[in-house]
């Protein structure tokens, strides 16, 4: 169970200055900057983390010309700025409007997942737990969480890194659970980017719940948060997915397979126990 709800940001403006710039910045993450000239404007991309990050932004005019389509999904580097699209001021473009929309989120839309990687079970050795939900289960993970997992665990318990990274994103300041619309929106969790490309997400933290911090290193097996029962939920769980970013801030679940005391697991099940490899 995950279900965040969607944020998208908008902004707006009339072509009423010949020349110029601003910027639209949001989270600290992504910058819209609109560079201005004789009525025309060129709408830039710029990445302010130091991890790749995906975005999708549709604009929509009047009184402009979109140069190429209205709607585009990147991938931005560390840092990096790119031109997303122009848009040129037809006759009378003085009193043109624009405003787009965009959203980002953690990854790259191209990443190549190395399938033949060995994910560690995001708890501690030798601790086993059962399996909620597993790939394809029906309650709750189809579509984009089709290879998400939910292990049935108490608030508290720890959780490990399934793989080394870099964490990106950390939230850990809600304590409600609910499973209504919008409750996706309470909860904590942790996204660790991986090498390729593909993020390792633990959701349903406590409140509270992090050990770890943006720009942290982590590797495998290390203990980086507790279990809770936050955000769109039933019960106390961990939600644990790999995930490739898509478009318009969402991100599609990726099978991955496990190495576990007893051997591989190929596909978790829904009701199987797993025990966690030693160290």
């Amino acid at each position: 169970m995950r279900r965040l709800a969607p944020v998208i940001f908008f902004c707006a403006a009339l072509a009423t200055i010949p020349a110029g710039s601003r910027a639209d910045c949001k989270n600290d993450t992504i910058c819209v900057d609109e560079i201005r000239n004789n009525g025309d404007v060129e709408l830039h991309a710029r990445n302010l983390r130091d991890f790749p990050i995906t975005y999708t932004l549709r604009v929509y005019a009047r009184n402009y010309s979109v140069a190429g389509p209205d709607t585009v999904t990147r991938s931005l580097d560390p840092g990096e700025s790119q031109k997303v699209m122009f848009l040129d001021a037809r006759e009378g473009g003085n009193r043109g409007y624009f405003r787009y929309s965009y959203k980002w989120t953690v990854g790259r839309k191209d990443a190549k997942h190395d399938n033949e990687h060995l994910y560690a079970l995001p708890y501690a050795a030798n601790s086993a737990y059962r399996v909620l939900q597993g790939y394809g289960a029906g309650f709750s993970h189809k579509g984009r969480e089709k290879y998400a997992i939910d292990f049935d665990m108490r608030v508290g318990t720890p959780v490990h890194a399934a793989r080394s990274g870099v964490v990106a994103r950390v939230v850990e300041s809600h304590s409600k659970g609910c499973w209504d619309d919008g409750c996706g929106q309470y909860a904590n969790f942790i996204v660790v980017l991986h090498s390729d490309g593909t993020t390792g997400e633990y959701y349903h933290l406590d409140l509270d719940g992090a050990l770890v911090g943006v720009g942290d290193q982590v590797v495998r097996g290390q203990r980086i948060g507790f279990s809770g029962n936050t955000g769109h939920t039933t019960m106390p769980h961990l939600h644990f997915a790999v995930y490739r970013a898509v478009d318009w801030g969402r991100t599609q679940s990726i099978a991955v397979r496990f190495q576990s005391a007893d051997g591989i697991i190929e596909r978790p099940r829904s009701g199987a126990r797993y025990r966690a490899q030693m160290d």
